[in-house]
């Protein structure tokens, strides 16, 4: 059948008619596809994906059953119903769910805070919301499209599309996917209610590869992001700051990053720390976020451990800084903004909008001040709260993740979560290497690295030992913030944008959060004090302030103690200081992962372009580095190459190459179906070279006519009689079949034998 003569409600593909209908049913299943991965997304992350499916299964069949039984007011009543009970259900999951949900100003509250912005993974529970949803958001568009109201299906699957695009919470590479979809549903729709052709078939399909070319390469801003949709095209590497300490409510794990030398605020303390900006609870794969809402300022109770007071001031020096850095656990604000200050859900104090050059403001800290053996009798009777929040693991890499940490956990003969935690800290800091400079993983950030990765920096880290403490029940968080950076006098220390680091806490019963930090400290100083030295020789504003510049301050007798991040620390009367990683070993005693004090000098960075173990970074071996292609990319190129059928298709070529191949190839099956497709592939040939065999003309006549007058060569004639035979006389000779496809495919080779000797 031509695809431009044809024109009715199938579309011909190969030998098989396949409805418009289906074909836009079909085009929007890749819509709603495109945002159920949301809602899988999060029932992965946080649970309930089988119950998930046996939803999106059980709506998928009510839409079918009832597309013909209910009308399309009735059917919009229902999915009205069903959205209204999932999201009272959802807010009776809340705590102190009986007020919430009395609360109409709430649920506006927080549905208008979605649709500008707020993705729904922080919500605290996103599980509740996300079973919740899932029914209205398959129902609706599904019986619509069945119903064969096209344009209102693809409105409701375009709305849900639209939500999880103003949430955030869908990729680029979904929410194209998931347009291209929308309008090939929209465009065979048409075609099914008004008919249509191949060739209209093939304009469509050329459109949509159109869309995906243009969404994949061409950059909005000029001098912008080389994609918007494929991975990797960033158009600069952002700083560490930029990548994760700005006091967003989520961070994306980037690839690699640079380091700032210039100051961002200098502290007066009692005693040094890891200056920390914020903590995030759950893990999705690819970065962290914080749940929950934060609240107005007030003084807050101290761990429920041993502490000891730590009085901090601490002083802008840069522009402007979103954060208000302070030792763990910040109590109360003594000087400084208090109106303008909140406390976020996990207990960092931030200021509403930013602290401005020049601003400064004092904290009272309790700093958890445990001993080892009180650690290691801690036990695992964790509040309910704890347990809740803090043990999550997307499923899809939990159960490799807890082999691999058994494992290590075992061979440590580690059994309390304090043995576990020290396990797993020296396992990260002995078996991979230290760099900066890296390619982001495809997938689960946490699974890549322990398992694929042979080096990376702080965020891959802190990330993996999180994920390996929470699959053995050891409640672990995700922090960020500065390390306590260049001591310039006995209580004051000036912090650099290269200081930026990401570390680990983890919950003991009666003790509270403590620190670990897993990242390697060996060569980080060295290469950062060279960092700033270099800065300094280019005259880089900023680096410095008066008091950094005249050099890093040091007792007058030395003396050596361990900082809580695992390194040692060397104070010497020559006024240098040294860091490096403790040593680790059988015979070695576990270190101790808390605050001891003081110890913690120089400047104590975060990044390195050495490996752990000195050694320049880089690939180790030889040959040539083979990338392969994410799954995006994989699948923008399948959709090329579909446009670039479709528009072959549309100009005849591959009508043409089909028929070469035809023409050349020719596989085999029995000596009579042999032999009658060789005297096809003949004919084709001899009609393409001077005529087509005429209606009620036998072979024999033809090939006679065609002797006659063009003097064809006598294989073609050879071919004829062999088919007579076959055809005619019931020869099945395998010979016969292999002399005729043999000379048959001579002939195919060299044309000019047709014109004869």
């Amino acid at each position: 059948m031509s695809a431009d003569r044809a024109v009715g409600t199938d579309f011909e593909f190969g030998d098989v008619d396949v409805s418009y209908h289906w074909l836009a049913v079909g085009s929007l299943g890749v819509t709603m596809v495109a945002y159920l991965s949301v809602l899988f997304h999060i029932t992965d992350i946080v649970g309930g994906t089988a119950t998930l499916a046996a939803l999106v299964a059980a709506t998928l069949l009510a839409g079918a059953a009832t597309a013909r039984r209910l009308r399309p007011l009735q059917a919009a009543a229902l999915a009205f119903v069903l959205l209204a009970v999932g999201l009272v259900g959802y807010y009776l999951a809340v705590p102190s769910a009986y007020l919430v949900a009395l609360s109409l100003g709430k649920v506006v509250a927080d549905n208008v805070a979605l649709l500008t912005g707020l993705s729904v993974l922080r919500m605290t529970e996103v599980g509740a919301w996300a079973l919740g949803v899932a029914p209205a958001m398959v129902f609706a568009p599904w019986y619509l499209v069945l119903r064969r109201r096209y344009a209102l299906a693809v409105g409701a699957a375009g709305t849900a599309l639209g939500f999880f695009v103003l949430t955030g919470d869908l990729s680029n590479f979904a929410t194209l996917v998931g347009t291209l979809g929308a309008t090939a549903s929209l465009g065979f729709g048409t075609l099914a209610h008004r008919g249509g052709t191949a060739a209209q078939v093939d304009i469509l399909a050329v459109v949509l590869v159109a869309m995906v070319v243009l969404a994949s390469t061409v950059s909005v801003v000029p001098g912008g992001a080389k994609s918007p949709i494929l991975p990797g095209s960033g158009a600069s590497t952002p700083t560490v700051e930029q990548a994760f300490v700005t006091n967003e409510e989520r961070v994306s794990i980037q690839g690699s990053i640079r380091l700032s030398p210039k100051v961002r605020f200098t502290v007066e303390s009692s005693e040094p720390a890891y200056w920390r900006v914020a903590a995030y609870d759950r893990y999705d794969g690819n970065g962290w976020i914080r749940t929950g809402d934060a609240t107005p300022y007030r003084s807050r109770p101290a761990p429920p451990g041993p502490t000891r007071s730590v009085v901090q001031s601490v002083t802008v020096e840069a522009e402007r800084m979103a954060a208000m850095p302070a030792a763990w656990k910040p109590t109360r604000l003594t000087s400084g903004d208090r109106e303008n200050t909140r406390i976020s859900s996990l207990g960092a104090f931030d200021p509403v909008g930013a602290l401005r050059e020049g601003e400064s403001y004092t904290v009272v800290s309790r700093v958890p001040d445990a001993t080892e053996s009180q650690l290691r009798r801690a036990g695992t009777d964790y509040p309910e709260y704890v347990e809740k929040r803090y043990l999550q693991v997307p499923g899809s890499s939990a159960d490799r993740i807890l082999q691999r940490t058994n494992r290590i956990t075992a061979a440590a003969n580690a059994t309390t979560p304090y043995e576990k935690a020290n396990a797993v800290e020296r396992w990260l800091e002995s078996n991979k290497a230290y760099s900066k400079d890296i390619s982001r993983p495809d997938g689960n950030i946490a699974e890549s690295f322990i398992f694929d990765m042979q080096k990376g920096y702080c965020t891959y880290y802190a990330t993996a030992m999180v994920t390996m403490l929470r699959t053995q029940d050891v409640p672990a968080r995700f922090v960020v913030g500065y390390t306590s950076g260049q001591r310039v006098a006995e209580d004051e220390w000036v912090v650099r944008g290269l200081d930026s680091h990401a570390w680990v806490e983890v919950y003991f019963p009666r003790i509270g959060w403590v620190k670990f930090d897993p990242t390697p400290g060996g060569p980080r100083q060295q290469v950062e004090n060279s960092r700033v030295e270099q800065a300094r020789e280019s005259n880089v504003s900023d680096v410095d302030t008066g008091e950094s510049a005249r050099g890093t301050w040091t007792p007058t007798t030395t003396e050596t103690t361990a900082d809580p991040g695992g390194t040692e620390t060397t104070a010497d009367p020559a006024g240098t200081e040294t860091t490096g990683p403790a040593t680790s070993g059988p015979d070695i005693p576990a270190r101790q992962p808390i605050n001891p004090g003081d110890g913690i000098g120089g400047t104590v960075g975060e990044f390195t372009t050495t490996d752990a173990g000195g050694g320049a970074s880089g690939d180790e071996g030889g040959g040539i580095p083979i990338s392969m292609p994410s799954r995006e990319q994989a699948a923008l190129g399948a959709l090329v190459v579909v446009g670039l059928l479709a528009a072959a298709r549309r100009i005849g070529l591959l009508a043409r190459l089909q028929r070469a191949v035809w023409l050349r190839w020719q596989p085999r099956r029995d000596p009579e179906t042999d032999v009658s497709r060789a005297f096809e592939r003949l004919e084709r040939l001899l009609a393409g070279e001077y005529r087509e065999r005429e209606p009620g003309e036998t072979p024999r006549e033809y090939l006679a006519a065609l002797q006659s007058r063009y003097d064809v060569d006598d294989r073609a004639e050879r071919v004829g009689t062999i088919y007579e035979q076959v055809r005619y006389a019931g020869a099945t000779d395998d010979g016969l079949a292999d002399e005729a496809v043999s000379l048959v495919d001579e002939l195919v080779r060299d044309r000019r034998g047709l014109l004869g000797r």
